[in-house]
């Protein structure tokens, strides 16, 4: 992934999350964010490749850090890196990519207009749920990685998604609610789609509703 460069003042301006995330701001969170914002994109990314954080990255194969345009009118926020996604250190390469780019097609996205990250950047074994530890973890990193791509929209996908995004906040599908400052969306994750098909139908219906957000 390319980086992103951005100057000392934007980054500052940035990382205060006036426009940022709807993170709980424990101590010394803050400035975590803001010294790796301050590193640029490609800095964000040297620090979760060298992250120990937790345990997994003892099992991971690879780190998988997103993918997508640097300068997103919308921002995909996934939950954690599947079997596929681990061997290819690409987020969305599996089955669930396969609805993603179905979905961005419905919704009328240009690889410009568009980029896609995931709360966790290590698969948890055998695809388990994130434990609350290792979101916590990962934060630094996802709140970084929302700064510097500054994206007009954020869409949750899934419930994961929103409780890494907003903790303790309990968001209504397709309801976009204003956090920080930035719009926040959410919608159910590709993989739901895969396995109950009737809810595309649902899923369409809410893009169509919110389509205002990003066109």
């Amino acid at each position: 992934m390319a980086a992103v460069e951005k100057n000392n003042e934007d980054s500052e301006e940035k990382a205060g999350f006036g426009k940022g995330a709807g993170f709980e701001k424990k101590a010394g969170f803050e400035k975590e964010v803001r010294e790796l914002v301050e590193t640029g994109y490609s800095g964000v990314e040297e620090a979760i490749l060298a992250c120990k954080n937790c345990p997994l990255h003892e099992t991971a194969t690879n780190k998988v850090i997103g993918k997508g345009s640097r300068t997103p009118k919308v921002l995909f926020i996934g939950e954690a890196p599947g079997k596929n996604e681990d061997e290819k250190g690409i987020p969305f390469c599996g089955r669930a990519g396969k609805e993603l780019d179905k979905m961005l097609e419905y919704m009328k996205l240009s690889e410009e207009d568009w980029a896609v990250i995931n709360t966790l950047k290590c698969r948890p074994p055998e695809n388990r749920n994130p434990k609350k530890s290792e979101l916590e973890a990962c934060k630094p990193f996802l709140a970084a990685q929302i700064t510097l791509l500054d994206p007009k929209v954020v869409i949750l996908l899934g419930n994961t998604a929103e409780k890494a995004y907003c903790p303790g906040k309990k968001m209504e599908w397709g309801v976009p609610e204003k956090i920080d400052g930035r719009k926040v969306l959410k919608i159910y994750h590709p993989a739901a789609l895969i396995y109950t098909r009737s809810r595309i139908e649902t899923q369409h219906a809410l893009i169509d509703k919110n389509r205002g957000l990003w066109e």
